[in-house]
């Protein structure tokens, strides 16, 4: 019986790795430039400074500011950006570096 349990257990555990596996495959990730934040969206360039759009950001995404948890609004001009899009388009994270 407690083999049984095991042998579920270990499945189960597989299974969800592979689940997790497979969501972050299909997540897309870019780079660029800050050009300026406003209540719930993200400005930016592509890393040359062209290509210039935006980004709708949600209250779930996770933000970081030099590896430091951050609000958006922290987020200034020409900071370095890599946004995280889930596979259904949404921007899962945006991870910033302050420029010097």
């Amino acid at each position: 019986m407690f083999a049984r349990i095991m042998t579920v257990v270990v499945v189960a555990g597989v299974l969800a790795a592979c689940a997790v596996r497979v969501s972050a495959i299909d997540d897309k990730t870019h780079e660029g430039k800050v050009v300026a934040v406003a209540e719930g969206k993200l400005m930016m360039t592509d890393k040359d400074g062209t290509n210039e759009h935006t980004h709708m950001i949600p209250d779930t995404a996770k933000i970081t500011l030099d590896g430091k948890p951050a609000k958006l609004f922290d987020l200034k001009k020409n900071d370095m950006v890599v946004v995280t899009v889930d596979g259904g388009g949404k921007v899962s994270s945006v991870a910033a570096t302050h420029t010097k």
